[in-house]
C-alpha cells in the first residue's frame, strides 16, 4: 500500500532554538540558507506525497504565509493557535485528513544526509500494515548530528521495536519520521498528549517496528546543532 498523506509537525515553540526563533517559528529557522521546512517538502514532493498537514501555533501567521507559495504538495494548516496539543494530540485533531489510510508524519526539525537511496521511500515500502501499526525511521545514536542522548531503542533482526533499557545506552534514536496507521488513534479525544503513549500502544502489541537510515541524520533543536550541520555538509560537499 503506497503511503500518499503526511503531516510534518510545525507547531512548537522552538525555544531551545534560542535568538534563531525570537522573530520567526522554528519551521523557518534555516540550514545553508534553507528553511527546514523546505528541506522536509522537498523530500516528501521527491516521493510523490499528495497531501501535506502542516500544524501551527507560534508566529503561525509567518509559517501559513509562506506555505501559501507552495503549490507541491497540497498543504492543509491545522491550525493550534489557541491550545498547543503536543505531538499525539496534534495529530489526532488532523486524523480526519488521513481517513483509514496510514500516513507519514515528519518532525520539522529533522534533516539528513542521504545513504543508499532515499530513506522515505525505503521507508514507505517497508511499511506493511498487517505487520505494523507504526515504522519508525531510526539513526545511529553515537554517529548522528545535533544529537547527545542515550538512545530510545533497541530492534530485533525483524525490525521489532523495544525501548532502551533505563541506565543503557540504545544503538538507536528516533530520527523525527515514522509510518502510522489512523487505528493507533481510535478512541483518543483531541487532548494535549505524546506520541509515545501511542508508540507504546504499538509497543505492547508487538507492532511497532524501524527502518535503519543508512545516512547521517541531523537534529536541529538547537543554535549550535544548525551550526554543526552546516560543518558537516560543507566538509562533505
Amino acid at each position: 500500500m503506497s503511503v500518499r498523506n503526511a503531516m510534518i509537525l510545525g507547531a512548537g515553540l522552538g525555544e531551545r532554538m534560542e535568538h534563531l526563533t525570537k522573530d520567526r517559528p522554528k519551521p523557518l529557522v534555516k540550514v545553508r540558507q534553507k528553511p527546514l521546512i523546505d528541506h522536509v517538502l522537498g523530500r516528501l514532493e521527491e516521493i510523490e506525497i499528495d497531501k501535506v498537514v502542516v500544524n501551527v501555533h507560534y508566529k503561525a501567521d509567518l509559517l501559513e504565509k509562506h506555505l501559501a507559495h507552495r503549490r507541491a504538495p497540497k498543504i492543509v494548516i491545522s491550525d493550534e493557535r489557541k491550545e498547543l496539543l503536543d505531538t499525539g494530540g496534534g495529530i489526532t485533531k488532523a486524523l480526519a485528513n488521513f481517513g483509514q489510510k496510514p500516513f507519514l508524519v515528519h518532525n520539522s526539525d529533522s534533516i539528513w544526509i542521504e545513504g543508499a537511496g532515499s530513506s522515505l521511500r525505503r521507508l514507505t515500502k517497508r511499511w506493511d500494515s498487517k505487520l505494523m501499526d507504526g515504522l519508525l525511521l531510526l539513526a545511529s545514536t553515537t554517529t548522528s548530528i545535533g544529537y547527545s542522548g542515550q538512545g530510545d531503542f533497541i530492534m530485533d533482526p525483524d525490525g521489532r521495536l523495544s525501548r532502551r533499557p533505563e541506565r543503557e545506552i540504545a544503538p538507536y534514536v528516533y530520527a523525527g519520521v515514522s509510518i502510522l496507521h489512523p487505528r493507533l488513534f481510535k478512541d483518543r479525544k483531541v487532548t494535549r498528549f505524546s506520541l509515545n503513549e501511542v508508540w507504546n500502544q504499538a509497543l505492547e502489541a508487538n507492532r511497532l517496528y524501524g527502518l535503519r537510515h543508512e545516512g547521517v541524520w541531523m537534529h536541529i533543536g538547537s543554535p549550535d546543532a544548525v551550526s554543526d550541520a552546516e560543518a558537516y555538509v560543507e566538509e562533505i560537499s
